[in-house]
């Protein structure tokens, strides 16, 4: 069999593309690991909020709001999104960081000054005394991530794609107008092939005879404690201290926190540092009044990322019939639906529809072209 389309990586990239997919043709995901979304999408806690990211980020986020706001028809069982809110704050010394976050407000996604009283009103774990000046942006959401990958799975098999689990490409060739994808098991045949690999998508590339787009595979740390007593997580807004990434949010019921950390490191199943925990349990202790009793569980992420932070999505320059689907960074939950359909209609047409792209989506902004251009030039 020859499969019009051939997905390698079943997480949220991987899943959502096939999805689109799988609605004009035969598809096939092929997923190294036994568990799909086993990396990056499964140890995600994503937010979805239109002023994460570049502009690049920002606009794709935008393109995605819909989708999340009125998923198709059956798609999935409850909302993707709950409310959420976010608050930004600063010290003394970071003050000047919060005009920029003021400058993204815009009308129905408002970014706006509140005083250090309102800020402790919302997140009264804060300590007063490292406490300047803040920002709140109202319309930030939790992502159901599990639901919103579970729910691509499923339609995307609803509609005849086929997934393999446990099965790593250990090589690729193309000749006549056909891939041949070779695993350890098998070989499959496929006329355009997506390369959805998350942070091992460059070697994949380089398997393919495409030169590198530069992904760089960066560490996030992330561990979750016990919430202070009396604090209702309902309205708990995630916080984020402008002055180092860091963010605290509320998560099933506790608090995740991370140090926002970006340590670059090679694709692999990445596991938190004991020293990386100690140094986040010690921050929080001292930047906020929560005790660290107690670490519930604690893991890291990778989040690859291009030299520009943008994706990277389109057909190699060099390589016929070989899509790319990669660089998300720490957006790829938001960006998934935009990012999906705009891929999709590359492999469908050669080019994006306006129903598979978006409202200022600009092609060229993350094609794989570009990252030859620079380099060339």
């Amino acid at each position: 069999m020859i499969h019009d389309f051939l997905v390698i990586g079943g997480g949220i990239s991987g899943a959502s593309v096939a999805y689109e997919l799988a609605e004009a043709g035969t598809v096939l995901v092929l997923e190294a690991e036994t568990a799909l979304g086993y990396h990056s999408t499964g140890r995600s806690a994503a937010l979805f909020t239109r002023n994460y990211g570049g502009p690049v980020v920002r606009r794709i986020n935008a393109a995605s709001a819909p989708f999340f706001a009125a998923p198709p028809a059956a798609f999935c069982d409850s909302p993707l999104l709950t409310p959420r809110g976010a608050l930004t704050v600063a010290g003394a010394g970071a003050l000047d960081l919060l005009p920029a976050l003021l400058a993204l407000s815009e009308p129905g996604e408002e970014v706006v000054e509140i005083t250090p009283e309102e800020a402790l009103a919302r997140a009264p774990y804060l300590r007063p005394e490292r406490l300047a000046g803040a920002v709140y942006e109202a319309n930030v959401a939790d992502i159901d991530v599990a639901g919103l990958h579970q729910a691509y799975l499923k339609g995307a098999r609803r509609r005849g794609c086929l997934i393999e689990t446990g099965a790593a490409v250990t090589g690729l060739e193309h000749a006549a107008g056909v891939w041949q994808v070779r695993t350890a098991g098998q070989t499959h045949r496929a006329r355009i092939v997506v390369n959805a690999a998350g942070a091992w998508a460059d070697q994949i590339g380089a398997m393919a005879g495409a030169a590198s787009v530069g992904l760089v595979p960066m560490r996030r740390t992330a561990i979750i404690v016990d919430a202070p007593d009396g604090l209702d997580l309902a309205t708990s807004p995630a916080v984020d201290f402008v002055a180092t990434g860091a963010y605290i949010k509320p998560e099933a019921g506790k608090l995740m926190a991370s140090p926002g950390d970006a340590t670059p490191t090679t694709p692999q199943d990445a596991r938190p540092e004991e020293l990386d925990i100690a140094h986040l349990a010690h921050w929080i202790e001292t930047e906020t009044l929560i005790p660290v009793r107690r670490i519930s569980h604690s893991w890291a992420g990778l989040r690859s990322f291009t030299a520009d932070e943008a994706p990277v999505v389109g057909f190699d320059p060099r390589i016929p019939g070989f899509l790319w689907l990669a660089g998300q960074g720490g957006y790829g939950i938001m960006m998934a639906p935009a990012l999906a359909r705009f891929a999709a209609g590359l492999a469908l047409n050669g080019a994006a529809t306006p129903d598979r792209s978006g409202p200022g989506f600009d092609a060229d902004s993350i094609s794989p072209a570009r990252i030859g251009a620079a380099t060339d030039g």
